[in-house]
């Protein structure tokens, strides 16, 4: 029994049909051709996405777009390896069920509580320290 999609139409949810590319390598014909050449091509997609992925892990914690290029380093790994190729459609499913979640006017009305309390929260404490310390500019601080 055969797990993977064949490339046919496949019902969602809703039972429309729905089109998805089928899983396996994306090269070119010529070089699938070659097994040699293929498998240096793999090696090659599989150093850059690493490439892009380490670089995405550094700007995790610097400034810069940090998730965002690692999800940009596994679609260069899912032109290529199957495994990339499911955790990619796994990460698209996740995304539109949390989209859609926060769109249900529930949730939308508690973040809204919640990001209110938090931001009242934020404002006493400023006003407990300034109060407290007073308000000093870090550059007219005189030691």
């Amino acid at each position: 029994m055969n797990t993977q999609s064949n490339g046919g139409p496949e019902a969602d949810e809703e039972g429309a049909a729905t089109t998805e590319r089928p899983l396996g390598s994306r090269a070119p014909r010529f070089i699938k051709s070659s097994r040699p050449l293929h498998l240096s091509w793999q090696v090659g997609v599989f150093v850059v996405g690493l490439a892009v992925v380490v670089a995405g892990v550094i700007m995790l914690p610097l400034p810069g777009p940090g998730w965002l290029v690692i999800f940009g380093g596994m679609a260069i790994w899912a032109t290529e390896f199957v495994w990339a190729q499911l955790v990619l459609r796994w990460t698209k499913v996740k995304v539109t069920e949390a989209a859609q979640k926060a769109l249900d006017p529930k949730v939308r009305r508690r973040n809204i509580i919640l990001t209110t309390i938090g931001l009242v929260i934020i404002a006493v404490a400023l006003a407990v320290y300034v109060w407290k310390f007073g308000f000093a500019m870090p550059w007219n601080v005189s030691e």
